[in-house]
């Protein structure tokens, strides 16, 4: 039996597109709003990749401005250890250098110096200070003879001298020549042995002697001790 369709092929045709029209428009707003999804979810990522960015660069700046403080730190105290050397300089009456420099300009040919120690030491010296007072000269003997002492700090400078020479006769002229320089005195002999070096004997000498009390050596002795020293050398 045959099927009649009464409704027009025009009408089914028109459904059909508006169902595909939905569908389309359905596809439509699901990419639309996958693409929405997608856009924010990229822009929260650039925020947080500024935000991160800004971090680093607030970091960056701290670090270089750190650095800046820690460069300057530097500087001043380099200043403080030049100023320290100059005024280690200025207090001590002879500098060390100076009085290493004299060491080896009065060593005798074949004499070495092994070690040197300084050391410096504060003693105390009694002296007895007069008073001025008024009245007559009976008087000022007597209140100078009852003034009580007054103890004055002195710092001597100690030296221990330790090295090797051929014979006692080069040791003797090493300390003649320490007596006789401007910078030493009570320079004095304080052990000699005999050692044996590469299997050949030497005298082992220690020596102990003191920096002149009160020395004020001036440029030119300074400059003179320096230009021995430079011919020694």
């Amino acid at each position: 039996m045959a099927t009649i369709n009464f409704v027009p092929d025009d009408y089914v045709q028109q459904r059909q597109a508006s169902r595909a029209n939905v569908l389309y428009l359905m596809l439509l707003l699901a990419m639309l709003g996958a693409i929405g999804i997608t856009f924010g979810f990229i822009k929260m990522r650039q925020r947080a990749v500024q935000a991160e960015l800004a971090q680093l660069n607030e970091r960056m700046t701290k670090a270089h401005q750190q650095i800046a403080q820690l460069d300057e730190l530097k500087a001043k105290r380099n200043n403080m250890m030049k100023t320290m050397v100059m005024t280690a300089e200025l207090l001590e009456p002879v500098p060390r250098s100076i009085i290493l420099a004299s060491l080896t300009n009065n060593l005798p040919s074949g004499v070495s110096l092994l070690e040197f120690k300084l050391e410096e030491k504060e003693t105390q010296i009694v002296r007895s200070a007069a008073r001025q007072s008024s009245g007559s000269q009976y008087k000022n003997k007597s209140a100078t003879a009852n003034a009580p002492a007054e103890p004055q700090k002195i710092i001597s400078t100690n030296l221990q001298i330790k090295g090797i020479a051929p014979s006692d006769i080069q040791v003797a002229g090493f300390i003649s020549r320490l007596n006789d320089a401007i910078l030493f005195d009570q320079v004095s002999l304080v052990e000699s042995k005999e050692v044996e070096v590469e299997k050949i004997k030497y005298r082992e000498f220690h020596l102990k002697a003191v920096i002149k009390p009160d020395l004020a050596l001036t440029k030119e002795d300074i400059d003179n001790i320096r230009r021995e020293r430079e011919q020694v050398i």
